[in-house]
């Protein structure tokens, strides 16, 4: 059955500007975009533009909040549970496809796959690999090893030393099912004992994990803040940098002449002042170092996009609630984006960097018919989420107001 979506003005997904057309999807393909079309089914899109399915490339659908004290007085399997939940809110947001940066393991990718649960397509990294005394190591000064993840065995361990066992880690997780590698090129801000600025692996371990995973036909994504660890990483080949937050002239020049991808990340450390704020309980030095990148991220990510840089949207937002991804996209836009560049962050150029792109990212005939319509101007990036009127994966609608009308005409056609 031919279903007609009519009426809307089309953000195809490349960057260029939007144009009024016609969208005609024939099972979860998309098979004419253009003007005059018809089908047999309609849907009336009057007022609102049409997109492709939004992508981030960095969440944690796993994650439920940063308060250390909580979880451990949760019951082990609620996570699961809680998972369920979360995959649905970012469905609802409009995101149909996502690359989960640790922790959901190939179980869950399976669970979304089959119709188990609703939520979007998943990419998984499955565990984030880092050097002992790492921002994956969950040593604590105390002794106690308190990890963010539970290791569980569907998942490796995460600590690895030396190009032997990254070689040994790598392979196991493309045995666990992982579509992505992950590696702490730095220390981080969620870690404790680590410090954001400070290089972590040797550029022999990380050409390891880079040609191990290239033998899987997989990319790497770089955990990488400080300017050591992200030069590093660059170096060693990964496709993305995350985070990026102490970029410098040489390193933007590196990136730009790699084609490195930049996923900003712009949300997660507003997210975890905004936990503190709440009252969330884990520890103070991470509070502190949370504060003290705010500026430097910002004024990084602007000197990134003025030079060019290529980005993807990511937002690794684990101090809130799952759901509010899209507030990246004005982040952007305040950090020198143009509204339709940003856009493109979060559709062509995510699936670019998935190696989805082929199949998703943009509006034409032959991609998957994965659509957000949104009420309002395109140019505004805010509130993106109360806008939605209508998310399409594979070709069903599966959330937004309009979903009910439509499923309404499918049945009365």
């Amino acid at each position: 059955m031919r279903t007609l979506y009519t009426g809307a003005t089309v953000f195809d997904g490349t960057g260029a500007a939007p144009a009024p057309a016609d969208v005609v999807v024939d099972g979860d393909r998309i098979v004419e975009v253009g003007p005059g079309l018809d089908g047999d089914t309609r849907v009336d899109l009057a007022g609102a533009v049409l997109l492709p399915g939004f992508i981030d490339c960095h969440v944690h659908v796993t994650v439920d909040g940063i308060d250390t004290l909580k979880h451990l007085g949760d019951p082990y399997s609620l996570r699961y549970y809680q998972t369920v939940r979360n995959l649905g809110d970012l469905l609802d947001t409009g995101l149909t496809t996502v690359r989960d940066a640790g922790g959901a393991d190939l179980g869950t990718k399976v669970a979304v796959d089959t119709g188990v649960v609703r939520g979007p397509r998943l990419r998984i990294a499955v565990t984030m690999l880092s050097q002992t005394g790492g921002h994956a190591d969950p040593w604590l000064p105390s002794g106690s090893c308190v990890p963010v993840l539970p290791v569980t065995p569907g998942a490796p361990q995460p600590v690895v030393d030396g190009p032997d066992e990254m070689r040994l880690r790598v392979r196991e997780l493309v045995r666990a099912g992982a579509d992505w590698v992950k590696v702490a090129a730095s220390g981080g801000v969620m870690s404790p004992r680590t410090d954001p600025r400070r290089a972590q692996f040797s550029a022999e371990e990380l050409h390891a994990a880079v040609t191990e995973a290239a033998a899987a036909d997989l990319g790497v994504m770089a955990h990488a803040q400080g300017g050591g660890g992200i030069r590093n990483a660059v170096r060693a080949g990964v496709r993305s940098i995350e985070h990026g937050i102490y970029l410098d002239d040489e390193l933007i020049e590196m990136m730009c002449e790699r084609g490195t991808v930049l996923v900003p990340t712009l949300l997660a450390p507003h997210s975890v002042l905004s936990a503190a704020a709440s009252g969330a309980a884990f520890s103070e030095q991470s509070q502190r170092k949370v504060a003290e990148i705010v500026e430097a991220h910002a004024d990084s990510f602007r000197r990134a996009i003025a030079a060019g840089v290529t980005v993807a949207m990511g937002t690794d937002a684990i101090g809130y609630p799952h759901g509010r991804n899209l507030e990246e996209l004005d982040l952007m836009r305040a950090g020198g984006m143009t509204p339709h560049r940003a856009l493109h962050a979060a559709t062509g150029a995510a699936a670019a960097l998935l190696g989805l792109d082929g199949d998703l990212g943009t509006i034409a005939p032959g991609k998957r018919a994965d659509l957000v319509a949104l009420r309002g101007d395109i140019t505004d990036l805010t509130g993106l989420r109360d806008r939605i009127a209508l998310v399409v994966k594979d070709g069903l609608p599966v959330a937004g107001p309009l979903t009910h009308e439509t499923h309404q005409e499918s049945r009365t056609a």
